[in-house]
C-alpha cells in the first residue's frame, strides 16, 4: 500500500489550491476517526479521504469527469481496488453504487468537512475548539448556511453507517480539532 507521505507528495503534485488541500486533510482526519470506530484499516481509510479529490483541479470545469480521472490515477499507481472504488463512488454523477462501509463513509464525510469549518468560521474566534454540537445542529437546519454541504448526504451517516447524526457531527468535529493547527482553525 502507498505510504501516507507518498500519498501526500502525490496530492501536492496534483493539487495547488490550499483550501482544497485543507479539505482533503480534513476528510482524511475524519475518515481515520471513523476507521477506528469501525475497527477498519486506518491507513487505508485515511488514504481514501486524503486522495478523494485529487483530480478536482483538473476536472472542476467538467464535473462529469470528477473522480473518474482520480480513480484512474490511483488505480495506475497501484492503490487497492476498494480505495479506487470509494473515490469513484463519491461522485454520484457516475451512478456507481456505494457498497462497502468505506464507500459509504467517504460519501457522508465529504460534505461534513465544509459544514463544520463553516460553523467554526462564524464563531467570534474562528476556532474549531469553540464549536459546539448545539451550534452545529442549529446551523444544520439553516439550508442557506453552507449551502454546498448537502444535508441529506451528511445524514446518510444514519442510514448507511448506523451512526446518529449528533454522534457523527461530534466525531467529525473532534477529528478536525485534532488537526486544527494544520487547518488554521
Amino acid at each position: 500500500m502507498l505510504k501516507r507521505e507518498e500519498a501526500f507528495a502525490l496530492l501536492k503534485e496534483k493539487v495547488h489550491d490550499e483550501n482544497l488541500i485543507k479539505h482533503m486533510l480534513a476528510t482524511e482526519a475524519i475518515m481515520r476517526s471513523l476507521a477506528r470506530k469501525f475497527n477498519e484499516d486506518e491507513e487505508k481509510w485515511g488514504l481514501a479521504g486524503l486522495l478523494h479529490d485529487i483530480d478536482y483541479e483538473e476536472t472542476k470545469e467538467n464535473p462529469e469527469m470528477h473522480s473518474k480521472i482520480g480513480a484512474q490515477w490511483l488505480k495506475e499507481i497501484g492503490l487497492e481496488n476498494d480505495i479506487v472504488h470509494a473515490v469513484l463512488a463519491h461522485n454520484e454523477r457516475h451512478g456507481v453504487e456505494r457498497t462497502s462501509l468505506l464507500d459509504k463513509a467517504l460519501w457522508a464525510v465529504d460534505p461534513v468537512t465544509g459544514f463544520i469549518i463553516a460553523v467554526a468560521l462564524v464563531r467570534p474566534d474562528k476556532k474549531l475548539a469553540s464549536v459546539e454540537l448545539k451550534s452545529m445542529k442549529k446551523k444544520f437546519k439553516e439550508k442557506s448556511f453552507a449551502a454546498g454541504a448537502d444535508r441529506e448526504q451528511i445524514k446518510s451517516c444514519e442510514t448507511e453507517l448506523g451512526i446518529p447524526l449528533d454522534e457523527f457531527l461530534t466525531l467529525s468535529l473532534q477529528a478536525l480539532i485534532g488537526i486544527a493547527d494544520v487547518l488554521g482553525l
